[in-house]
């Protein structure tokens, strides 16, 4: 019996050792992976590699840079109409809740992109409709008949406007609706960051400024900002490697909130235009950095700080 016992127990010593190698490499293995997740969560590259992120309200909101293009031309048709920042946030809860911020061709019934319009219900032709810019001031000539929009709750509001068949959608987008019209419409300072990769083609800034005439057409032929290129190196003294030698300069004439909406505005089209950094009032949002460095807007030293600097990639 007694030998019978030490052979069982040897075995099972024997058994025990070899479950403890495999267990201890998983365990290691599984350390390592969840540290190198946490730490791409964290430092958003290469996970987070083409996205962007709008802060506030203790809180933050991570969205695909194909949605940022749309929340910036939403939020800049708001701006331009001279619309408070409440018209923003509900539109950009309404986009999201009815497109998730995309500019799809199809949907309920007759409903066609950002915002789902109906061209049966008047809101425009099918073509009309899939402009973003057309829709996004079809929305807004609706919004601005509702006398208390600016002061009335989001989800209700929106209700109002889209009289849709889900009447409590709208609030579950409230607060990054909330946190991207306060970035894009310059509420918020230096708040919107994307994680880019590289560009690799060489740009032009006529191509943003192009861009921005067409997304803030009002403000630009009243006068509210003009746009300029010039020497990059002599505009920006922290010239980035694969910057192009010109600059898209913006002048807000003075308006600081207006100037942090064109500065973030340049941020969300980052992938679409090329740009690889944008600096305006001594801060610097720089496409190249990584790491715990890209996770907000840098400190830009010299340059043109009452004006937003655009650099794009070039040669």
């Amino acid at each position: 019996m007694a030998a019978r016992t030490g052979r069982r127990t040897g075995r099972s010593r024997s058994v025990t050792r070899h479950l403890a190698v495999p267990l201890v490499m998983v365990l290691l293995v599984a350390g390592i992976a969840g540290g190198s997740f946490v730490a791409l969560q964290r430092y958003g590259s290469p996970a987070h590699e083409g996205t962007c992120v709008a802060t506030g309200l203790g809180t933050s909101h991570r969205y695909s840079t194909d949605r940022v293009a749309s929340a910036a031309l939403i939020s800049a048709t708001a701006v331009d109409r001279q619309l408070p920042p409440r018209a923003a946030s509900i539109a950009l809860a309404t986009a999201y809740q009815e497109s998730q911020l995309r500019n799809i061709d199809y949907g309920d019934r007759d409903s066609l992109g950002l915002f789902q319009q109906r061209p049966s219900q008047g809101w425009g032709s099918e073509e009309e409709i899939m402009d973003p810019i057309y829709s996004t001031n079809a929305f807004y000539d609706v919004l601005e008949t509702i006398p208390d929009y600016s002061s009335g709750d989001i989800n209700d509001v929106a209700q109002r406007v889209q009289r849709s068949g889900h009447p409590e959608a709208y609030r579950d987008h409230e607060t990054e609706g909330r946190l991207y019209a306060s970035a894009l419409t310059g509420q918020s300072g230096a708040n919107l960051v994307c994680t880019l990769g590289d560009v690799g083609s060489t740009v032009s800034p006529e191509q943003v400024r192009a861009e921005l005439l067409r997304q803030f057409p009002r403000a630009a032929e009243s006068g509210r900002f003009s746009t300029a290129l010039a020497s990059a190196s002599r505009t920006d003294p922290q010239l980035p490697a694969g910057a192009g030698a010109t600059a898209l300069v913006i002048d807000p004439g003075g308006d600081e909130t207006l100037g942090w909406s064109l500065a973030n505005w340049a941020v969300a089209r980052a992938a679409e235009d090329g740009v690889v950094q944008v600096s305006y009032r001594g801060r610097v949002w720089d496409r190249s950095l990584r790491g715990e460095e890209a996770e907000g807007w840098g400190i830009a030293e010299g340059g043109a700080p009452d004006r937003v600097v655009v650099l794009v990639s070039g040669r």
